[in-house]
This record gives C-alpha cells, structure tokens and sequence, in this order.
C-alpha cells in the first residue's frame, strides 16, 4: 500500500471515530483502533473531559508504553506498570535506551501506576521518537542505570507514522481545506 493510500485511510477512519466520540457521552471514554502491526496498535481517543487525543502503544499483560499527540501539539511518552504505585506529586530522573545506542536522561511525572515524559518543544524528544519510530527495543532505567522494564518496539516504524498521521489531523488549523 502507498504512503498516500493508508495516510487517505487513517483520515476516513479518524474522521468517522471523531464524529464518533464527539457523540460519546463525557463520562465514557472511547477508543476507535485507526492502526495496528505487530505489537503495537494506534488508536483515537475520546477521554472523560470530552477531548481527544491519538494514541501508539505496545503493551504485554501488565505494562504498556504509549505515546500521545494531543491536538494542541503535546506530545507525551507514557510507561505504565501495573506492579507501581506512586504518590501525587512525585517525579523521577530516568534514563531510556533504544537498542543500547547511549540513552536519555529524562524527568518523569509519576501518576498512579504510569511515568509521563512531556516530549513537546524539545529536539531530543523528537529524536527520542525517531530513534523509537527505527528501534528494535526500548529499555527504561532508573537514574542510576539500573533496569526497569524494557519493551518490544517491532512494528513501531509503521505504527509512529500512523500516529503522526492521525496527529496531523487533529492539530490541523486550517479546517476549511479537506487536502491537508
């Protein structure tokens, strides 16, 4: 399939789920799969508050790694366990690695069971996604080097495109134009 034909189809799909979650009642979250290859899924979301966001995650049983695009342009990296708890507040310094090529240095909010890394307005964040987006598998670390999880990242160059894809869309400004 052409670049042209599956960016055409995610821009059906996401227009269909938006219609869909702007219908959603605010108390429910909903979730539309726009794409999906391997381990990893990319998905449109309507969350609680009645916003949106577009969603690339790769998760086994009890752990997930997600990146969000939210329409104001934020971009988000989410590692979630469900062996942490965290109390309100707190943060940590963590190091992530793909494919034991040098790692980042990153602050973390912790909220309940997830780490969340803001990537938005920062070059290494990007190249964090691209070295992510060409990875064969992320590890996370403590700030002193010591393991924590590691994760799959096969699949991840198609789906990190669908998620840009789907994250053109809805931070679009110019919505009188249906070729953006």
């Amino acid at each position: 399939m052409f670049h042209g034909d599956t960016v055409m189809n995610i821009r059906m799909v996401t227009a269909a789920a938006l219609i869909t979650a702007m219908a959603a009642p605010a108390v429910a979250q909903t979730s539309e799969t726009l794409f999906s290859y391997k381990n990893w899924s990319v998905s449109l979301v309507s969350w609680q508050d009645g916003s949106i966001s577009c969603v690339a995650e790769v998760y086994s049983q009890d752990d997930a790694l997600s990146i969000y695009v939210d329409p104001d342009g934020t971009v988000e990296l989410e590692f979630f366990s469900a062996d942490w708890q965290f109390a309100e507040g707190e943060t940590a310094d963590l190091q992530v690695e793909i494919d034991r090529r040098g790692y980042w240095v990153a602050t973390a909010r912790l909220v309940a069971s997830s780490a969340l890394i803001n990537l938005t307005d920062s070059q290494s964040g990007f190249d964090l996604i691209y070295e992510i987006a060409r990875g064969n598998r992320l590890y996370l670390r403590s700030a002193d080097g010591s393991d924590v999880e590691d994760y799959s990242l096969a699949g991840s160059s198609a789906s990190i495109q669908a998620l840009l894809d789907c994250g053109a869309i809805i931070t679009d400004q110019s919505p009188g134009n249906p070729f953006n």
